[in-house]
């Protein structure tokens, strides 16, 4: 059980380093666009992500 977890976090990492590697100039802008959204903004997409994550975990387990 503690493997799988420790393996899906780094699984996270390595998909949340993409996108400022490949293209750190969008990741950028991305990034300062973000910081502009509202607190609730920020969370509905935080919401969203977990919702969206959990439908998938349910899906492929």
């Amino acid at each position: 059980m503690t493997s799988t977890i420790l393996m899906a976090f780094a699984l996270m990492l390595v998909l949340e380093g993409l996108m400022p590697f490949i293209a750190p100039a969008a990741w950028r802008e991305n990034f300062r666009r973000l910081v502009q959204l509202s607190d609730g903004q920020i969370r509905f997409i935080g919401l969203t992500s977990m919702l969206i994550g959990l439908v998938l975990l349910m899906v492929f387990a």
